[in-house]
């Protein structure tokens, strides 16, 4: 790691940590596939718990749809991709509302199998007064989602960057060839979130991060 991806991390872990120390809070961190959220998501969280706050890490990814509603507008289908991917109703009742400053700190983190296509056997588990959920995904800044972040940080990474990045981690992820079907459904439903929700403006802190090792910080509003 280099010094000014610590140097990043730090001042991430420092921020998490003396948020809202006197209750939960829930952290975002946004950007399109293969941008490096979940990564940065585990690197900060032992920071933030060396830093004295219990740390609750969760994806959106825990929290599909089925593969029968996710492709009901065809394989494909960018909106499909965009509209039927996450069951937000369920990410916002069993994991960010318990979070929510009136909430009972009782979360379930994960809903759904997506290797396995069916639900999980649900395992609530209690937080404690003071924990910080991170949760790490695409489409975090969506109008039902924005109102649940006490902090959203999102990853600014260009898409010829992005989608390498995304198939060397995963070898499903095939939608480097642009002309390829798979490509217009990932890509062209994360180029209408970022048209529709304009996520680089409604982030607390942007961070251009198309170089892991020297990682920009765009934007930071302090809370």
């Amino acid at each position: 790691m280099s010094a000014t991806h610590a140097s990043l991390l730090a001042r991430l872990a420092e921020a998490v940590t003396s948020l809202h120390q006197e209750r939960r809070i829930c952290v975002a961190i946004d950007g399109v596939d293969g941008a490096g959220k979940t990564t940065l998501a585990d690197a900060l969280a032992p920071l933030v718990f060396a830093g004295g706050r219990e740390v609750v890490r969760a994806s959106v990814d825990d929290f599909h749809h089925p593969r029968s509603l996710r492709y009901a507008r065809g394989r494909y289908s960018p909106d499909g991709f965009y509209l039927d991917s996450y069951d937000y109703d369920a990410f916002r009742r069993l994991l960010l509302e318990p979070f929510s400053p009136h909430g009972s700190g009782r979360y379930v983190a994960k809903r759904f199998a997506l290797d396995r296509d069916e639900p999980c056997d649900l395992e609530p588990q209690q937080a404690r007064p003071s924990a910080a959920l991170i949760v790490d995904g695409i489409f975090l800044h969506r109008p039902e989602l924005r109102s649940c972040w006490d902090l959203s940080i999102f990853l600014k990474v260009d898409f010829d960057v992005s989608l390498p990045r995304g198939a060397a981690r995963d070898k499903n992820f095939d939608v480097i060839e642009p002309n390829s079907p798979s490509h217009q459904r990932y890509v062209g439903g994360q180029k209408r979130y970022l048209a529709e929700c304009s996520p680089e403006q409604r982030a607390d802190v942007v961070i251009g991060y198309n170089d892991l090792q020297t990682p920009e910080i765009l934007k930071w509003t302090n809370r």
